[in-house]
């Protein structure tokens, strides 16, 4: 078996031929080639590899254009330090695309695609979906209160903002009422929108509808009033007002 590796860095070159070793220990493994002029005139006087890994970058332009210049049939797992080219690389019998510093275990997972293809070119349309559209995060809609002994489910529009006291962690609704939630501020921030829920400070959470009023404060920070709040003391650091501006302006 033949792997040709196209990549302009010697060390990632040598790495990689380093992990596949493993992985195909009989395999033969050409010069390594650094340019696309010198991989136009591999392909012209060679017989093609059974496996290639190639770099997108190259020191003399992109690794596409070798592709246009000769015709290819040989299987392509591309690596690259960027996901910008994930559509071009699967026009180009691509059955993987490796984003660098290459994990061994995505390897691992490109070299077992590439056995269980019998060396056919495949088109990972899941990878590919991956790669362009990350999976949408869903967010809660319900959080499970405690109230007394008695425990109860609020609707997430029904909540103006989140706050931590004395290491526990309430939510309040627009009508004032508040609940004990069994989680720390920094979990429950990451289970709601961050289009609708802000973190204001080590203490805040809001809803944007929460916003009452917002007043300019010292050193460039932000004092910040919520609708049924008794806390006027709500700052936001100057660190964290471009942010903010840039929530209330959505």
């Amino acid at each position: 078996m033949k792997i040709l590796i196209i990549e302009d860095e010697r060390p990632a070159a040598n790495r990689l031929e380093k992990l596949l070793r493993p992985h195909f220990p009989a395999a033969r493994f050409p010069e390594n080639l650094d340019t696309v002029s010198k991989a136009v005139r591999w392909f012209a006087d060679n017989a093609a590899p059974d496996l290639i890994f190639c770099d997108i970058q190259l020191a003399d332009g992109i690794s596409f254009e070798i592709f246009e210049k000769v015709k290819i049939n040989s299987p392509v797992i591309f690596t690259t330090a960027f996901d910008q080219y994930a559509i071009r690389a699967f026009q180009v019998n691509a059955i993987d695309y490796l984003l660098k510093p290459i994990d061994p275990a995505d390897l691992a997972r490109a070299v077992d695609k590439f056995k269980a293809s019998q060396i056919r070119p495949v088109l990972d349309l899941e990878l590919l979906k991956g790669l362009l559209q990350p999976e949408k995060k869903t967010f809660k809609n319900r959080f499970l209160v405690r109230f007394g002994e008695k425990i109860q489910s609020v609707a997430v529009e029904e909540i103006a903002f989140f706050f931590s006291e004395e290491r526990v962690t309430f939510l309040q609704t627009f009508t004032g009422k508040k609940f004990v939630l069994d989680a720390t501020l920094e979990q429950v921030e990451s289970q709601v929108d961050p289009a609708v829920f802000f973190r204001l400070n080590r203490k805040y959470l809001c809803r944007v509808d929460a916003v009452d009023e917002v007043l300019a404060y010292s050193n460039s920070r932000l004092k910040v009033k919520l609708k049924n709040c008794s806390d006027t003391d709500i700052l936001i650091s100057r660190e964290k007002v471009g942010e903010f501006k840039g929530w209330l302006d959505r």
